[in-house]
């Protein structure tokens, strides 16, 4: 992020910070998201230097976009950390889900921008810092934003800071002028009184209803349409995060990956840390962009409605075969081939999980297309059958062959839709040994052996350690994953 302010002061590039000045230093480290405001005559050079250093462009869904305002992301290796650059074009302020009120002080705000003591960044005249403080609070503190109101106290215990560490340093005289020139003489006691005077900015009503009619032509809705708006804007903000939570479904809701999405797909022998480096990565990422996960296996993961009445059952059918045939992975193996019961049983279980594969695959691409990132444990592939979410019908007796063509189909699938990248997790026999005790060894090196034969029609395929410490694995992957965005 220094490098990409030196480039601004290098090219004179018109910029500064705008938020509060106590936060800057948590905003530059990767704490917080930094908060540009770029003169409209600059905007595209200043985005030519973000994406030279390395900061993409992380568009926002349709429904919550704004013209003003774009975010760009970049990632800082050394933390582990996406850095998240808010792109102001225009000076916008309102509520959380929508920024409904222009605020036409760019170009006096920028005269009057000052170089922090410490750190090399354009920031806001103390003066200004304390006038759009209040404009800010005034038109964001509002109970009717689900946002704000979720984090309701916390928010104002923010606005309750800096109001009361400005107030100690600005004389009110200096803001009562600066609130004259930009809002006028009849608003200019008021918002005075509102840095110095009792009650807190949230309870400033009359200020407020003041400072809406003030910058009423400025919006970019009438209080109809903005009502209307922030209604669908919340029901969507209520579906997305049920979505995140529970759903999962393929749809985006809040900003999608540049460029289209991705499926980014983990695989590695049981014990190797599949979950583990998914479940990161989801987190990782599910803080600045859309990211589901999809788990391609049939065990412990969250199964379909049509693998789970079966999964409901294994418990019951178990006990009926004391030893598991060969090709068998958990359990008491035997080395006699399956015999019919138990290729019967296998065969219906095989059919739901091709079924289920399927599905997931479709959905999977589906949503990569429309800009999301899906993570997946595991990938279904038909290079190798009986093991690794390969085939598992060849092994099987007494199959009928359109039974079979109709596993093989659903696997092929697999080939026609790759992932964009595969990361390989890769340990020894006897870590996976240590991890899974129930697996057999011998089924353990099988399947290890296997593993860097598998070429997923061609995908970008990284293997990596995973013997080594867990965050040396987990940057490792993180380094791969956004070289991909």
């Amino acid at each position: 992020m220094l490098m990409v302010l030196s480039d601004f002061d290098r090219y004179n590039i018109t910029y500064f910070y705008w938020k509060s000045s106590n936060r800057l230093h948590r905003a530059l480290t990767g704490e917080g998201d930094v908060d540009l405001l770029v003169a409209q005559r600059d905007q595209h050079r200043a985005q030519a230097i973000l994406l030279e250093r390395g900061l993409k462009l992380f568009p926002a869904v349709a429904c919550r976009d704004h013209p003003a305002l774009s975010s760009y992301l970049g990632y800082d290796e050394p933390s582990g950390r996406i850095v998240h650059l808010h792109l102001h074009i225009r000076l916008v302020a309102g509520t959380s889900l929508l920024k409904n009120y222009h605020l036409p002080w760019e170009e006096a705000l920028a005269r009057r921008a000052i170089v922090h003591p410490g750190l090399l960044i354009r920031m806001l005249e103390p003066v200004d810092e304390a006038l759009l403080l209040i404009v800010r609070g005034c038109l964001e503190l509002r109970r009717s934003d689900p946002v704000v109101l979720r984090n309701w106290q916390a928010m104002t215990h923010k606005f309750a800071r800096d109001r009361a560490e400005l107030a100690d340093r600005i004389p009110r005289t200096a803001l009562r002028r600066r609130a004259a020139e930009l809002l006028g003489g009849e608003l200019a006691d008021v918002v005075a009184d509102a840095l110095y005077c009792q009650p807190e900015l949230e309870h400033q009503r009359h200020l407020r209803w003041l400072l809406r009619r003030h910058f009423a032509p400025h919006r970019i809705y009438n209080d109809l349409e903005a009502g209307l708006r922030t209604m669908i804007r919340v029901a969507q903000l209520l579906a997305g995060h049920l979505n995140k939570r529970l759903l999962c479904i393929p749809r985006p809701w809040s900003r999608r990956a540049p460029g289209g999405g991705h499926v980014v797909a983990v695989i590695g022998v049981d014990g190797s840390g599949k979950s583990t480096i998914v479940a990161t990565i989801r987190q990782w990422l599910g803080e600045e962009m859309d990211v589901i996960p999809i788990y391609f296996g049939t065990g412990a993961g969250r199964p379909s409605l049509i693998l789970w009445p079966l999964k409901l059952m294994v418990p019951l059918i178990t006990p009926l075969f004391k030893t598991k045939p060969k090709g068998s992975s958990h359990g008491k193996i035997s080395d006699r081939p399956p015999g019919r019961l138990y290729s019967a049983l296998m065969a219906i279980w095989a059919t739901a999980t091709a079924i289920e594969k399927r599905i997931k695959l479709s959905a999977a691409h589906r949503g990569a297309r429309r800009g999301l990132v899906v993570v997946t444990d595991r990938y279904p592939q038909n290079e190798i059958a009986g093991f690794n979410e390969g085939p598992l019908m060849p092994r099987l007796i007494g199959i009928p062959q359109w039974l079979r063509r109709f596993e093989a189909n659903s696997y092929s699938l697999a080939q026609r839709l790759p992932p964009d990248i595969v990361i390989k997790l890769v340990v020894p026999p006897e870590v996976c040994a240590r991890r899974e005790p129930d697996m057999d060894p011998s089924v353990i090196k099988q399947r290890i052996a296997a593993i860097p034969r598998l070429a997923f029609s061609g995908a970008r395929v990284v293997s990596i350690d995973a013997q080594q410490p867990l965050p040396d694995v987990i940057r490792a992957v993180k380094k791969e994953v956004w070289r991909l965005l």
